[in-house]
């Protein structure tokens, strides 16, 4: 056995510690729709240079979080009502497959963690914080997807949420919600009584309300 050997360097690269950290930022609803980037910025708020930024921007693109304009714009995008609509279907799609896969294994540890993240909820409604009500929405979501065990359909799911994120800061002003989602009590109750049907109705719902609400 070999003492005082140096663990290895699990530092991630700089473009994956920036474009992890600005991934978050845009799904959380932290970035308004149409706000411009620079790749100067970028790397001034993450202490890079800007090659970190570029490949982190570069992936971002590639997602649809982030658009590139011909000049070279960056910025978040502004999606028309087709493109809300398409994204809205996805996730009732997507995400009603999820947790109708995550049903069987939703015991009752995992039902209190999600009353608990709707209290948090609920707390973020009440300070009419939008980015806080993002986050852990979207935090409610997938703590249930977890456990359907299906991981390349979550990351479909969380690619759809990455390009929503800038659009539901804009819907949260526009609705000025004060409750939380009552769609959410909903799921929670068809988890408890492992009725399938109202689950699925209850994950559609609150996917694609607020969503075509904003399409309207």
């Amino acid at each position: 056995m070999i003492l005082n050997q140096r663990p290895p360097d699990v530092t991630p690269p700089a473009h994956d510690r920036v474009y992890r950290a600005l991934r978050s930022r845009i799904m959380q609803g932290a970035i308004p729709p149409g706000e411009a980037l620079t790749l100067r910025g970028i790397g001034k708020s993450y202490g890079v240079s800007m090659t970190p930024a570029r490949e982190a921007v570069r992936r971002l693109v590639a997602e649809g979080a982030l658009t590139l304009s011909s000049s070279g714009r960056i910025s978040t995008p502004e999606l028309s009502n087709e493109r809300i609509e398409e994204l809205a279907a996805l996730r009732a799609l997507i995400e009603v497959e999820l947790a109708s896969r995550a049903l069987p294994r939703a015991h009752m540890a995992l039902i209190e963690r999600l009353q608990t993240i709707n209290s948090t909820v609920a707390e973020a409604v009440a300070h009419r914080d939008a980015v806080s009500y993002i986050r852990t929405n979207l935090e409610f979501h997938r703590t249930l997807y977890l456990r359907a065990q299906a991981p390349a359909m979550l990351a479909m799911a969380e690619t759809v949420w990455l390009q929503m994120g800038p659009t539901m800061r804009a819907l949260y002003g526009r609705l000025r919600r004060k409750e939380p989602p009552q769609y959410h009590r909903l799921i929670i109750a068809a988890l408890r009584a492992g009725d399938e049907p109202g689950l699925r109705l209850a994950v559609r719902s609150d996917v694609t309300q607020g969503l075509r609400m904003l399409a309207s």
